[in-house]
Parts: C-alpha cells; sequence; structure tokens
C-alpha cells in the first residue's frame, strides 16, 4: 500500500514513523530540505522536497498511484486543496488536518462534495482525550470502546495497595465487579497477564470494565473521586478552547491563563462563560493569586513541552488533585512518571492512532477490520476493536476451543449493545465488536490473532 504524507510537522513526523514501521511504502513531501534529510536518514520512506499542492511534485510523488494522501500541513485551506488535487491525479483515498472549527464543523460537506475520506483535528483528539481523562479522574488515562460500553483504564498502583499480592483470578472474589487487568508495565517489562499473573505496587496497569463495574472497582480500591467542578488550564490555543467548550456544556467552571492579549480577547467572546486571564502561565505567583490550590484539576497546554512539565510539577506540588500534561515528545513521558506526573496527552500520537486504525481497515477492507485502536503503555501494547464479519473462520467456536498467539488476551466482546465478559466458552458472533490487546505490533484482522495450525 502506497501512501503519500504532505507536511511533516510533529504530527506528520509521528505518522510516517508509524506508518513506516508497519511496512507501507511511504513517501513524505515537505518545503523543507532539512525536515526531507532527516526524515529519509531515520525512517524507511522516500523524502520529495516541495510544494504537495503543485501538479509536478504530485506527479514527482506518484499520487495517481496512491491508496491514500494525508494532508498534514498548518494550513487547512492548503490541506483541502491537496486534497481535492490528489483526487483528481488520481489518489484512491484523502485525508485532510482540518483545525479550524468553522472548517471542522463543515466535515460531512468536504467530504461529500470535495471527495475527502476524513477530517481531522488533533487538537479537537487531544481536547477529547483530556474531557474523559477529567470525567473519571481516578484512572491516569481513559480510552472508549462500542460508543463507551467498554472502557479501558490505566492507573499505577501506590505502595500499601490493596492490590499487592493479590493475583488476577482473585479479583471478581474479591472485590464482586467484573473488570479484566488486560496489560501490566513493571520497569520496563510489559505482559500480558494469565490469571496466575500478581500484581505489585509501583505496576502500571491497564483495566477493561464497563462505566459502572469501573468506578465500583476503584471505589473499592479508595482512589475513587468525585466529578471535577473546576478546571484551571494553561495556555489559551485550539486545544483549551475545545476543552473549554467541552467542560462548561458538563458545568465544569474552568479558568483559562493566556499571555496573548488577542488571544485572551477572542477567547473571551467564543467562551463567555469561562474566566479569562491574560497572565504568563509559568509565573507561579499569577496561579496562586488566580486560586490554582483550591482547583480540582491543573491542565497545561501551552505549546513548550518544558513548560507545561514544570507547571505541572508545581501543581502536583501544590497538591492539585488532577494534573493533566500536554508533551508532544512522548520519550519524555518516562522521565514525567519518574517525577510523579501521570496524565499526559499527546496531540500527535492520538492522531497517529487515528490514521492508523484508519489504513489498517483500508487495508482490510473485506475482513473482520479495525473499528478503533489505542496505543498503550508507551506504545509497547495495542488495544484494537474489531467488528467480526459473517465469514469469519472462527464462528461458531468457543474461545477456549481456538489457539491465540502469544501475547493476545480477548478483552471484551459487545453484543447487541450489551458487555460480554469474555470466558472460555464464549463465542465470537457474525456483528459482534471484539476488543484486543496485544503486544504484537500490526494487527489487521481479528483472525490475525489465530495461531497457525
Amino acid at each position: 500500500m502506497k501512501i503519500v504524507i504532505v507536511g511533516i510537522g510533529k504530527v506528520g513526523s509521528t505518522v510516517a514513523q508509524y506508518l513506516s514501521c508497519e511496512g507501507y511504502e511511504v513517501v513524505v513531501v515537505d518545503k523543507n530540505p532539512e525536515i526531507i534529510e532527516r526524515m529519509t536518514n531515520n525512517f524507511d520512506v522516500l523524502g520529495l522536497c516541495g510544494n504537495g499542492a503543485s501538479a509536478e511534485i504530485q506527479k514527482e510523488a506518484g499520487m495517481s498511484k496512491a491508496n491514500l494522501v494525508v494532508a498534514l500541513t498548518s494550513s487547512d485551506e492548503f490541506n483541502i486543496l491537496c486534497c481535492i488535487l490528489a483526487r483528481k491525479n488520481g489518489a484512491r483515498h484523502t485525508i485532510a488536518r482540518v483545525r479550524n472549527p468553522d472548517y471542522y464543523h463543515q466535515a460531512v460537506f468536504l467530504r461529500k462534495e470535495l471527495g475527502l475520506s476524513m477530517a481531522i483535528n488533533p487538537e479537537l483528539e487531544a481536547a477529547n482525550t483530556i474531557s474523559r481523562m477529567l470525567r473519571f479522574p481516578s484512572a491516569t488515562k481513559v480510552d472508549l470502546f462500542s460508543k463507551g460500553r467498554l472502557e479501558l483504564a490505566q492507573i499505577t498502583l501506590p505502595s500499601g495497595t490493596i492490590l499487592e499480592g493479590v493475583a488476577l483470578w482473585e479479583l471478581h472474589r474479591k472485590f464482586g465487579v467484573q473488570v479484566l487487568v488486560c496489560a501490566v508495565q513493571r520497569g520496563d517489562e510489559v505482559f500480558i497477564p494469565s490469571g496466575d499473573f500478581v500484581l505489585q505496587a509501583g505496576d502500571q496497569i491497564n483495566i477493561t470494565a464497563s462505566h459502572a463495574d469501573m468506578s465500583a472497582f476503584f471505589k473499592k480500591l479508595g482512589i475513587y473521586w468525585d466529578r471535577m467542578r473546576s478546571v484551571f488550564v494553561i495556555g489559551g490555543g485550539k486545544i483549551s478552547f475545545y476543552l473549554a467548550k467541552q467542560l462548561l456544556q458538563l458545568g465544569i467552571h474552568v479558568k483559562i491563563v493566556e499571555q496573548d492579549e488577542e488571544t485572551c480577547e477572542t477567547l473571551s467572546e467564543l467562551l463567555p462563560q469561562a474566566t479569562i486571564i491574560h497572565g504568563d502561565g509559568t509565573d507561579q505567583e499569577l496561579l496562586l493569586e488566580e486560586g490554582l490550590e483550591s482547583m480540582d484539576a491543573c491542565v497545561s497546554l501551552t505549546g513548550i513541552d518544558e513548560e507545561n512539565i514544570i507547571i505541572s510539577m508545581f501543581a502536583s506540588m501544590k497538591k492539585v488533585k488532577k494534573v493533566i500534561t500536554k508533551v508532544n515528545r512522548t520519550p519524555l513521558f518516562t522521565i514525567m512518571r519518574s517525577l510523579g506526573i501521570e496524565s499526559m496527552v499527546s496531540p500527535r500520537a492520538a492522531t497517529g492512532d487515528i490514521l492508523l486504525r484508519y489504513v489498517r481497515a483500508l487495508h482490510n477492507s473485506t475482513g473482520n477490520s479495525v473499528q478503533t485502536l489505542y496505543k498503550l503503555l508507551d506504545g509497547q501494547v495495542e488495544a484494537l476493536e474489531f467488528v467480526v464479519r459473517e465469514n469469519a473462520p472462527f464462528i461458531g467456536k468457543t474461545l477456549q476451543e481456538l489457539q491465540f498467539k502469544k501475547g493476545i488476551l480477548i478483552a471484551g466482546i459487545v453484543r447487541n449493545d450489551r458487555l460480554i465478559h469474555p470466558k472460555g466458552s464464549d463465542m465470537m458472533l457474525a456483528g459482534d465488536l471484539v476488543v484486543v490487546v496485544t503486544t504484537m505490533a500490526g494487527l489487521q484482522d481479528l483472525s490475525d490473532t489465530l495461531a497457525e495450525d
């Protein structure tokens, strides 16, 4: 499959890395020759320096033979134009990065009238991720499957936890709730655990359950928090706007600190219910004067990773209950966890997950295709949701009859809007949504989970 990516900034470089690592034929196009040189030196991609919307460059990039063209520059208009021209030149599918709310709200028009396969908004995706974290603050990260019928939450077990020394098969008997620990990171090791796996303090665990069971489980662990009532947001960019809009609709008070005066005026007009403060978000005295210590959560969303980390460290020091940090450089995640900062979001990683899901579904358009995809534990584990097709070879067989590859766990089955916690006697039927957690990279079909006879 040939994929052309136009615009190699923070998001574009991450997407190119994801797709090239999975063996796709990737061509990257950017006006900056230094960026092209770096990409071709570091990854298995072809590079082309130039304007991705010009007829000459599109021809040279091989748009006519491209299965997918992804335009990810900082200009919405350029991305849309690039995709229109790519379709005219024979590209089968096109995806444009569209960040302006006015354009993004016209996504249906862009698809129907202009031939876009998808409009993607990294800032909105990041805001959605943060919003989920704030609605379920007990977890460091929350992902949703099957429109929220199955939740996947991540927590780190503190010292003195009642889960210390508990084997996974004992969880239901001890706590009376249906939860499944589907992935564990202990130090540098990652496990897809069996029922005999024994938990330890310091483990970073991922749990799947319904919302009700997840809440009940966290209450029994003593880490359940009530809903957020007030959120302090540092930085007034597009993520902050999207996030504030969602939180205000939930009745949560939002206070935003932004350094640029013109941006503050714009936010005041667009978000009249929010409190907008013109000031430097790294000014600790300002944060304290504005009531940081009394807020339920602090979300650092400036454009500089280091600033966000410092602000989050200060908020943690002041005992703010929930601290969330935007960091684009994912290698910093490990360092941040060592500093006690657990909840992190990366817009480019979230975008990479969405595009990777789309490409895998495109590559497997007739099989049991990927509906949802999330990367867990710094990308070492994937959680995927598949839809079961009529001709699947495993239909009619129980899970215990099937031989799965190593590093595969069936974490949940949703059938007719009902969540099934998988047991050996359960079957996967046509129309089911099946959630798989795995250390294997590149799963494209549910049948790929089965070991060869």
